[in-house]
């Protein structure tokens, strides 16, 4: 008699998430403006993976951000947002079509910490600013806590990213566009198991200062490119 082998059992793999129309033609429109007139340039691409969810934390210059980071990449990001831009016409209607999570700054509800872990599980980046709010002069301001209960509960990467020269793109206390060049750096990511020693409890500000550092390299990086140009 033949002993039966069972078969393996088959892997559960996380679904990649795909682009969206939306995602798709505004990528493509704001990707010519900006390589164009903004002589936009990114580095360090290979630093984020094509496929896996994982914590995207990204310094604040302004309103463009989110576009600034996301046109060269080949995969959707979930950043979040202030609720009340989901109000604005038009705007509101493009945040609920590029994957953008709502958040309420003066009561932060438990609605989106449990939405943005379900689409970190679901395969996205989450992108946040961990600044909390935009730089006036471009530099990197102090880090707020918020972000360690995403990494703690997620338990997957971290990715930092360092912007250069978007503030004079769209400066903070000044109305209109202006076309300056901007300079996008990937940095090296905080692995999952490194995440997972630093965000036990107990544990917070060795993660928000590991975290800080790697925004700190990514912005300097970003900004030595973006001064060696001129």
């Amino acid at each position: 008699m033949t002993d039966t082998v069972p078969a393996p059992p088959t892997p559960t793999l996380t679904p990649i998430p795909r682009r969206g129309p939306v995602w798709i033609v505004l990528q493509f429109l704001m990707r010519i403006v900006l390589t164009l007139f903004c002589r936009q340039r990114v580095r360090g691409l290979r630093n984020l993976p094509d496929a896996g969810g994982g914590l995207m934390l990204i310094n604040h210059q302004s309103f463009l951000d989110p576009v600034v980071v996301a046109i060269a990449l080949r995969r959707p990001v979930s950043f979040v947002a202030r609720d009340s831009l989901f109000r604005v016409p038009v705007i509101g209607w493009i945040l609920r079509n590029t994957y953008v999570i709502p958040i309420n700054r003066e009561a932060a509800s438990g609605g989106t910490m449990r939405a943005a872990i379900s689409r970190m599980q679901d395969g996205f980046l989450v992108g946040v600013f961990p600044e909390g709010t935009r730089s006036e002069d471009g530099s990197l301001l102090e880090l707020q806590p918020g972000f360690i209960a995403l990494a703690r509960r997620g338990n997957l990467p971290i990715f930092p990213v360092g912007i250069s020269g978007a503030q004079n793109v769209m400066p903070r206390n000044r109305p209109g566009i202006y076309f300056r060049d901007i300079r996008v750096v990937y940095g090296d990511p905080i692995d999952a198991d490194e995440v997972a020693r630093l965000a036990r409890k107990g544990n917070e500000a060795e993660l928000l200062a590991v975290v800080t550092a790697r925004l700190k390299e990514c912005h300097a990086a970003a900004d030595r490119w973006l001064r060696k140009d001129f």
